[in-house]
């Protein structure tokens, strides 16, 4: 969902000399819509920070392993970091990635782990029509040929205000990157280069890469025994050349008459429209073999799809056609395939999304979904609805919502990335959403709006997830009476479980509002949030770009943070422009931005209750005033080791980085399942049923070895040598019974191991929660082993939790050894603007117009100081003594910044406090005719700090500067 597509909100008044500035600003930027793309600043003297996958223990269990583009061997032009809203490295995750830009240029990766496919997530410029541009990269592998991997822009570059369009002459063009995957045809080791290298500009003239996902991707999965095949038994089309969707379609209606499983082969079929499903079981050889895409080629409306009947007066109130009336579906299970669509443009009426309608008591399992409008938008009433171990790309608007009346459904174990709108949200118009969660899942950049949002809802859960990297008009975790239908029954009510969460690099600015959104934050636009109780535990809030806590849009009650880590804001703690009574206990901030953590209008309207061990956020004279110019880069580079202490401390918090040494491999304390988190082996997996979810402590998740080939083991190293007494094996709750036929050793060294346990036949029953208890003889082992040679249900070893209990850990703390403190050089880009990206300080700003708008490398964004209040002084430092003879100033290009004349002086430091003037004090004229540009010339000399010091402006009564450059020569 958009950001402020209902409702109204008025932004800070404009002064009537900037009435149509924003309308001219806006348009100035398409102007430079090519130059966005090549946008480029040196290496930063910081590394962006964090990934999603730093996190153990949270977030999804993906089957890839992630490098970014930035920290592999290039040869190409590192870009970023920045944040700010259309600049291309903003939408990158980490704010960094590299551009290429000539023939031969590349970008090289070194595997991890063994791999035999790739996805990477790239970029290239629009056409000039606005539909996009085909090329190829090659994809080399240790200096060889593997193939030429095509890409495009289609699917990218968004224009305009919500909900977008593809014209390149409006303005604010965003959505810049996609992604695409490639199969290697054998598997390279680890050690090995895989490149991705230019072999051609006539197509594209950039290709900027931002991460590439390496993974072992399994076999094809074996076609089952007594299904019905939707090629051979009804003549879908494999190749893709002819539209499948009555061929689909009989076959799922022939599933659901005859109690049979429907089976999607290897292969890739067109399907024109929805495929609608009822009370059957839909699946492929697996996501990377079984792929489903199309789109009709004249009534655009209808695409591919798999969709549940409507229910009649629901969520969803277009034409509903015969076959989709008479929802919810039932008993539906979705598997082991892909729906990778063609959807260029976002229409909201239309029902192009990978998966819709209603579904009652129904999985969706293992499916890839990109390239669609929304990767699942569901209209209830339903109930029972689950999807897990997905993933969700590239996606025009949302990646889930749960629309009007869900309850008792959940998004887990999936990994989201690049949504043009909220990631997973629920949305109780109408009719209550009532206990629905979203757990376990990662989720990367977020183009608009929200990671994770509930407009309205009850005993709503959301936890153990990890999220990174919003880009504009929303946060990390959104909890809110807002949207049409949200109030009364249906707005905030019950108890909500807010857990365990870690937000990376969460909340930005709003460019309707011109002010930042926390990383965390309640609106009460509709109604007051009142009644209900919102709890939010054990949470990390790491390096926001704004604010990490955030109030706005009416009164909120029954708030309360305890064990909560902000570590590092770009402007504030807590941002408060609302009345709210919060309860804080264990609640610790450093790395605020600003002196004064608390920005606060509302007085005491804002009632604070601190319990025990708070830190770092509170203040009794809150600031109100101008929003400050952010300031980024504040938070840990390495992960959190722990959660926040829920008792006080005795010492002030720690103001040096987090360990860096690995976490110790102690197992937790006696009584505590010993395996949860711990390192874990399998002898195979099939797809992307991963070893480590049989440890996460998420029975919806599950381990599944190769099929048809036992043996099969799994190990897990529980860290430290202990004493086991019992082991607890669990499969997910709605599984059919089975009886699977294993063995348990252990070992005390990971080489040598005893039978603890004979093999024998465990039943697995879902009556009694899928779960089976072996106790083990008393002793002492580091290692155990389950070995699998037999399943009743599936020619499989099968897991969901492997659980271990017993002894005592050893005492020995964990190392305490902390990272260097030497701070980050400071050494500035070796050419060029020298003050591109550095930091600045004025001696004031007016509203919301900071100093950083002057070096950020966009001419549409500037610095105002305070009015009638000169002189007024700009000062950029450029990190390290060096030449300089020139400066360039900029205002807005646009023509209505009219012609005006500005007094300048221009002064240097090589300490910063003591400065020699370097130019005098003189009139330079400011003019549109010619982009509004001056260069000041002088003679060379060192100097670390240059100053601008402005004395007098014919058409404004302060200084004003879009861009402070600063050159050698």
């Amino acid at each position: 969902m958009a950001h402020h597509t209902t409702g109204t909100t008025v932004a800070p008044t404009g002064r009537p000399a900037r009435a149509a500035l924003a309308a001219f600003a806006g348009a100035a930027l398409v102007a430079t819509a090519v130059s966005v793309v090549s946008f480029s600043t040196a290496t930063p003297a910081r590394a962006a920070g964090l990934s999603p996958f730093d996190i153990a223990g949270r977030g999804a269990t993906v089957p890839f392993v992630e490098q970014e583009a930035e920290n592999a061997a290039h040869s190409g032009t590192k870009i970023g970091p920045t944040r700010y809203y259309g600049q291309l490295p903003s939408e990158a995750s980490g704010r960094e990635a590299v551009t290429l830009d000539a023939v031969g240029e590349y970008v090289e990766f070194t595997l991890t782990a063994p791999a035999n496919a790739v996805t990477f997530r790239y970029s290239l410029p629009d056409s000039a029509a606005g539909t996009g541009r085909d090329a190829s990269i090659d994809l080399r592998a240790n200096g060889s040929l593997v193939k030429a991997v095509p890409v495009t822009s289609r699917y990218g570059w968004y224009y305009g205000g919500y909900p977008f369009n593809n014209n390149p002459g409006d303005t604010n063009p965003h959505h810049f990157y996609d992604e695409t995957r490639a199969m290697f045809g054998t598997t390279y080791p680890a050690g090995a280069k895989i490149r991705l290298q230019v072999s051609s500009t006539a197509q594209s003239p950039t290709f900027t890469i931002d991460l590439a996902d390496f993974e072992l991707v399994g076999g094809s999965i074996a076609k089952p025994a007594g299904v019905l095949d939707v090629v051979t038994d009804f003549g879908a089309d494999p190749s893709g050349a002819t539209d499948s969707t009555a061929k689909f379609q009989a076959a799922v209606d022939a599933g659901k008459a005859q109690g049979k499983t429907v089976w999607i082969p290897a292969g890739t079929f067109t399907l024109w429209d929805h495929v609608v499903v009822d009370g059957v079981t839909l699946r492929g050889a697996g996501p990377w073999y079984s792929v489903l895409g199309g789109r009709h080629p004249t009534d655009r409306k209808r695409a591919a799809g798999i969709y549940g009947k409507y229910v009649p007066g629901g969520g969803y109130t277009g034409e509903v056609r015969p076959h989709e009336a008479g929802g919810p579906s039932r008993n539906v299970t979705l598997r082991d395939f892909a729906i990778i669509g063609d959807i260029r443009e976002r229409i909201d009426d239309d029902q192009v999304n990978a998966m819709g309608g209603a579904m009652t008591d129904s999985v969706v399992d293992n499916v890839w979904m990109q390239h669609t409008k929304v990767g699942a938008w569901m209209d209830g009433p339903m109930d029972n609805f689950t999807i897990r171990n997905s993933r969700i790309l590239d996606q025009t608007a949302d990646g889930v919502n749960f629309h009007w009346g869900v309850t008792n459904s959940t998004v887990t174990n999936t990994f989201v990335r690049n949504t043009g709108d909220d990631a997973l949200a629920m949305w109780a118009q109408s009719v209550p959403n009532v206990n629905n969660s979203f757990t376990h899942n990662t989720i990367g950049v977020t183009v608009l709006a929200n990671h994770l949002v509930s407009y309205g809802g009850r005993d709503i859960k959301i936890t153990d997830n990890v999220t990174a990297d919003s880009v504009t008009n929303g946060g990390g975790i959104h909890v809110a009476n807002r949207y049409p239908g949200v109030q009364g029954a249906t707005a905030v009510k019950g108890t909500w479980t807010i857990a365990r969460n870690t937000l990376i690099r969460n909340g930005n600015s709003d460019y309707n509002w011109n002010f930042g959104v926390g990383a965390i934050w309640f609106s009460a636009l509709n109604e007051a949030i009142q009644g209900a109780t919102v709890n939010i535990t054990d949470t990390d809030i790491l390096d926001s770009s704004y604010a990490a806590l955030h109030w706005i849009e009416g009164q909120s009650s029954g708030i309360n943070l305890s064990n909560v880590r902000i570590d590092g804001a770009g402007t504030y703690a807590l941002q408060v422009q609302a009345p709210s009574q919060v309860s804080f206990a264990g609640v610790r901030a450093t790395g605020i931005a600003q002196s004064n953590p608390m920005h606060n209008c509302v007085g005491s309207g804002f009632q604070v209750s601190q319990g025990a061990g708070n830190s770092g956020w509170y203040t009794a004279t809150p600031f109100c005033g101008p929003w400050p110019t952010p300031q980024w880069g504040n938070g840990p580079t390495t992960p959190p080791t722990g959660t926040p202490p829920t008792t006080p401390p005795t010492t002030s918090p720690p103001t040096t980085p987090p360990p860096t040494t690995p976490p110790p491999t102690t197992p937790p304390p006696t009584g505590g399942n010993l395996a949860q988190g711990r390192p874990v082996t399998a002898s195979s997996t099939s797809q992307n049923y991963v070893a480590g979810n049989a440890v996460d402590g998420n029975p919806a998740s599950y381990w599944e070895s190769a099929n048809g080939a036992f043996p099969q083991t799994l190990t897990v190293d529980l860290g430290a040598t202990v004493n086991t007494d019992r082991v607890v094996l669990k499969l997910p709750a709605g599984w059919e019974t089975r009886a699977q036929t294993l063995a348990v050793a252990g070992s005390t060294d990971g080489s040598a191991y005893s039978t603890l346990v004979s093999s024998a036949g465990y039943t697995f029953n879902p009556a009694t929660g899928n779960a089976v208890s072996i106790a083990l003889p008393a002793g002492n082992r580091r290692f155990l082993r389950l070995t699998f040679t037999g399943n009743t249900g599936w020619p499989a070893g099968q897991l969901s939790e492997f659980e271990v209990y017993g002894g005592t850990p050893p005492t020995t703390p964990p190392p305490t050894t902390t990272p260097p403190t030497t701070p980050p050089p400071t050494t500035p880009p070796p050419a060029g603007n020298l003050a591109l990206g550095r930091p600045v300080s004025e001696t004031s700003h007016a509203d919301v117009y900071g100093g950083g708008n002057a070096v950020d490398g966009n001419a549409n964004t500037y610095w105002e100081s305070a009015n009638n209040a000169f002189p007024q002084s700009l000062t950029v430092d450029l990190g390290a003594a060096r030449s300089v003879s020139r400066v360039v100033l900029k205002l807005p290009p646009a023509t209505a910044w009219q012609t005006r004349t500005q007094t300048v002086a221009v002064l240097g430091s090589t300490d910063g406090s003591s400065y020699t003037t370097l130019k005098p004090s003189a009139g330079y004229a400011f003019n549109p005719a010619s982009g509004n540009t001056v260069t000041v010339t002088f003679p060379a000399a060192t100097q670390r700090y240059v100053r601008v010091t402005v004395t007098g402006n014919t058409a404004w009564p302060a200084g004003q500067l879009s861009e402070f450059e600063v050159h050698s020569a």
